[in-house]
């Protein structure tokens, strides 16, 4: 990816957590992030002063109705990727946190990055690239 100017749409996801406060503890670990929001249904994380995901809690419906299905399984089909300029850092930050790694740091051929692969405390499969140099 080259780099450009921030564009006028930009990601925030939000995913179904079962415990957002341990969750957020563990995204801050793992992407050096900050809690920008706080509490037991919802989070905000933060890196750099700007967010990069957000947790809500599986059974919490609030005004907008439930984030998930409490019935289905939490990550089936979704990669959370993240782009990383201090990759090494980062690793260093995963391997200190003692995570679930599901693919140590590799060269992806396709993409000409490192990349390490883990799962998140809800199943989640969760990237973190080298950003591009």
């Amino acid at each position: 990816m080259s780099r450009h100017p921030a564009p006028s749409v930009r990601p925030q996801p939000l995913i179904a957590v079962a415990d957002v406060e341990r969750a957020s503890l563990w995204y801050q670990r793992v992407l050096g992030a900050v809690s920008g929001h706080g509490g037991a249904e919802y989070e905000q994380l933060l890196v750099d002063g700007s967010l990069v995901l957000q947790l809500h809690h599986l059974g919490t419906e609030h005004h907008h109705g439930a984030i998930g299905d409490a019935g289905q399984p939490l990550g089936n089909g979704v990669a959370l990727w993240f782009e990383a300029d201090r990759f090494d850092a980062a690793v260093a930050r995963i391997r200190a946190a003692e995570v679930e790694i599901v693919t140590d740091v590799h060269l992806n051929p396709n993409a000409g990055h490192r990349e390490i692969w883990l799962h998140d405390l809800d199943g989640y499969l969760v990237v973190l690239a080298e950003a591009p140099r």
